[in-house]
């Protein structure tokens, strides 16, 4: 059967414990085994993975017979009476939900389970943490060529969400820029099935690249068009993105001096990272910022030279002039900056 499609990036990882000897997987690799453990804290991922499963399944064989069991209120023998062969040899996919809450006989019979699984039947075992069920699932994570575990855990970092939306829309096909995906994850960071319909619903909606201005023109009332909009798509090489930012911010009523603030303290914090080494917490304490700081000034740095950093840096000192009375047009200033920092400083 064909493994379930996901980042080619993907790695089969082992827990150090000896007690383990099954292959550990992320939820986009998930596959077939006569018992898969999904495990992790992400209920979002993991049904995810469990549905991937199923479709997978049915996809091989559309007779396949779907059962459900709620760990909670396992009888004995629930298990073993579900999994036992059918008039017509359908193949069969058990879903036990919720083994965190699981019941002692449950715990029992996915141990007895283990030792001769039925024939043509896929046991998925959903725990969400904790250790009710330790013993079971000790005996899971011991059955080699038996069992699977596909771990589920929480998107916390922006880079992972970043990561996430990027491989919906590789998955599916659809151009999208970087600008784009950091304003999606910017407006639903704190729910990850939320970042997922966004996505979905950009890949079926939008015809051409999917752009920070599209994502402005769906979510307007989740992404806000600010300055450190402005100035993350010019930082990311977005001419037009940012021209067409800026001009929406200014007609918004945006002030050209927050603007420029914007701008400089990503242009500094890329200052004092360019040329760095070392890891990012190490870094962080160093130059009394957050690692997560350090990482995203690393990202923005890509492609950047220090001589490109430097003109733009130069420039954005003459705008600040030009925005706070020195000039006769701050708007004017504002374009050419950015088309300087657009272009990394060459212009």
């Amino acid at each position: 059967m064909a493994v379930a499609r996901g980042r080619s990036t993907a790695k089969t990882a082992t827990k150090s414990s000896a007690k383990v000897g099954i292959p550990q997987l992320e939820w986009n690799q998930i596959r077939p085994a006569p018992v898969v453990l999904v495990s992790g804290t992400e209920s979002f991922l993991a049904e995810r993975a469990i549905r991937q499963l199923r479709d997978l399944l049915k996809a091989e064989d559309p007779s396949l017979e779907i059962s459900d069991i709620d760990a909670a209120s396992y009888a004995p023998g629930e298990l073993l009476s579900l999994a036992s062969p059918s008039l017509f040899g359908e193949p069969r996919m058990i879903r036990i939900a919720s083994a965190e809450k699981c019941t002692d006989a449950l715990i029992e019979d996915v141990i007895s389970y283990l030792a001769l699984p039925a024939d043509d039947t896929y046991v998925v075992l959903r725990h969400g943490g904790g250790v009710r069920g330790k013993k079971m699932l000790e005996a899971v994570r011991a059955a080699a060529g038996v069992a699977e575990e596909v771990v589920c855990t929480e998107l916390k970092r922006d880079s992972d969400k970043y990561e996430f939306a990027s491989a919906e829309f590789r998955a599916a096909g659809k151009r999208v820029s970087p600008g784009a995906i950091r304003a999606l994850v910017s407006a639903f960071s704190d729910d990850l099935a939320e970042l997922s319909s966004a996505c979905a619903q950009l890949i079926s909606d939008a015809s051409e690249e999917i752009t920070e201005v599209t994502v402005e023109r769906y979510y307007a009332g989740r992404v806000e068009t600010n300055a450190f909009a402005v100035a993350d798509s010019a930082i990311g090489g977005s001419y037009g993105d940012a021209l067409a930012l800026l001009r929406h911010a200014l007609a918004s009523g945006a002030d050209p001096v927050p603007i420029v603030a914007a701008f400089a303290m990503k242009l500094r914090t890329m200052a004092k990272v360019l040329g760095t080494r070392g890891g990012s917490g190490q870094l962080a304490g160093q130059l009394g910022m957050a690692p997560w700081q350090v990482d995203r000034a690393r990202r923005d740095l890509s492609g950047w030279t220090g001589e490109g950093l430097g003109r733009s840096i130069q420039v954005l000192a003459e705008t600040d002039e030009s925005v706070k009375g020195a000039g006769r047009d701050p708007v004017f200033a504002l374009e050419h900056m950015i088309s300087v920092i657009s272009s990394r400083g060459t212009l």
